[in-house]
């Protein structure tokens, strides 16, 4: 009975968050749609599949648990179940620690499940299982997972406490008095964030912590690891192919490129206050009637390349970065020169960058190209655009006739640049140089108009349409037709 009511209890507390979020969200008749739609969505997030990973302290054990078949996902009373049974004997002090989002992948690329463990990150975690009995579900529904606190929280008949490492270390422990210790670890990955590598390592050290602590307390505990809902691995390492007799085993993702070169970096006063990455930096000279093309991209990225930055300088409102050459295109010193600016604006009250001047001397003479009008950026931000040209849709315009601008072509591929307000060695959020307007959009709206004008062709002849204003009688005289010779 008492298994029943808690169940019960789990589905009414459920169904009471959604027609809550759907009440919330919208008034009058959309509350039923936005509820369907919210329980539509709760189930396609089901199939989603998380890992859980439990284990106990030094001397105590895990009752043993069938493992379920490979392939099948646990569901909601099925971990019920599965939690009740392995947890019958162990103690009564829970430590949860539900990560935001979590996969097997994150294991299997940054774990020690299909290579060398010292390639492993989730260093504190394995010590934790190789040492102490563990249960490993591979395949649970997220839609269980989300419901793991309310699960352990029924099992102890007691209130979660949240918590950190911090405020753990100022609590004392009760081994006799049961307690669910709730430990939220992030998992968040982006442009302007840390890598997914990272945030893992991050979070293994706070459950190493965690454990010490309870450790150093002397304090028996009985731990369970996952997440609310499943996460994409995003890889950072190149492929690794490992041979298994004539196969062999790809550990990628494939369609995804290799990790490439890091941003050149420039410094001022030990600070990082510019960075620069391009996948090419073409510069082209016209000479005897054909452009001379050469990349600098070789020499100025790459593993053990060392750009010298020599001439370069960056303050709060001024930046100048120098890439300096030898022996392009038969010149004997060759300089790339970004000369860029930050200034206040008053019509959008914030302060942007602009990229005024991109300059190339060689050999004593010098051409300039300005770019103020098309490369810039909120001054918080980085400018980001796939190509960057001063020949096909420029993007730079020569500066002057009297140098030698229009000898010379630039071209930048995959460009990407911050002279301002640079946090570290990681680009800030990227302003795009894209348009709204993309070919894919403006094919849309041509084949809508064309669409369209069909449309109001044929309504415009159907209401053209008239009836004859005269028929032919049956019953009267037949409707005859003179005929001339």
């Amino acid at each position: 009975m008492d298994q029943w009511m808690k169940r019960l209890r789990l589905v009414t507390s459920q169904v009471v968050l959604l027609k809550m979020a759907a009440v919330r969200t919208l008034s009058g008749d959309g509350r039923m749609t936005m509820l369907v739609f919210v329980c539509v969505f709760a189930a396609v997030k089901s199939d989603e599949q998380v890992p859980v990973v439990a284990w106990t302290s030094d001397g105590f054990v895990l009752s043993p648990v069938n493992a379920p078949s490979a392939g099948h996902t646990v569901s909601l009373d099925e971990l019920e179940s599965y939690l009740n049974r392995a947890m019958s004997t162990t103690p009564h002090n829970l430590l949860l620690f539900l990560q935001d989002k979590l996969s097997v992948d994150d294991f299997t690329m940054y774990g020690g499940v299909f290579g060398n463990k010292q390639d492993s990150i989730f260093h504190n975690l394995e010590a934790a299982l190789d040492s102490s009995s563990s249960l490993w579900l591979p395949s649970v529904s997220s839609s269980a997972t989300t419901s793991v606190s309310t699960l352990l929280q029924n099992q102890i008949d007691t209130a979660p406490l949240y918590m950190n490492p911090e405020t753990l270390a100022q609590l004392r422990l009760n081994a006799s008095v049961a307690t669910l210790l709730v430990f939220r670890l992030p998992y968040s990955v982006g442009a302007d964030m840390m890598s997914a590598k990272e945030v893992l390592s991050g979070n293994d050290e706070v459950i190493g912590q965690v454990l010490s602590i309870m450790k150093v307390q002397s304090v028996p505990y009985t731990a369970v690891f996952t997440a609310l809902r499943a996460s994409r691995v995003i890889e950072e390492a190149s492929p690794a192919v490992h041979s298994v007799g004539s196969r062999s085993l790809l550990q990628s993702r494939r369609g995804e490129p290799p990790a490439l070169y890091p941003p050149v970096e420039f410094k001022e006063k030990g600070s990082t206050c510019i960075l620069l990455w391009a996948e090419e930096l073409v510069v082209s000279q016209h000479r005897s009637g054909k452009w001379e093309r050469h990349d600098l991209a070789s020499k100025t990225f790459g593993e053990g390349v060392i750009p010298d930055l020599a001439g370069s300088s960056c303050n709060e409102s001024h930046s100048r970065l120098v890439l300096n050459y030898k022996d392009v295109l038969n010149f004997q010193t060759f300089k790339l020169i970004f000369v860029m600016n930050q200034r206040h604006y008053k019509v959008s009250a914030r302060r942007w960058f602009t990229m005024d001047l991109v300059q190339l001397e060689y050999d004593g003479k010098k051409a300039s190209f300005n770019a103020s009008h098309h490369i810039y950026a909120p001054a918080e931000y980085s400018y980001h655009c796939e190509s960057v040209s001063s020949s096909r849709y420029p993007q730079l315009s020569p500066h002057s006739a009297k140098d030698n601008a229009n000898e010379w072509q630039i071209s930048f591929d995959d460009f990407q640049i911050q002279a301002f307000n640079v946090a570290g060695k990681d680009f800030s959020y990227a302003s795009d140089c894209a348009g709204f307007f993309t070919p894919g959009i403006w094919m849309g709206l041509v084949t809508s108009l064309l669409m369209v004008l069909v449309l109001v062709y044929g309504l415009h002849m159907i209401m053209q349409l008239r009836t004859m204003d005269r028929f032919d009688d049956p019953k009267g005289p037949a409707i005859s037709v003179p005929q001339t010779e």
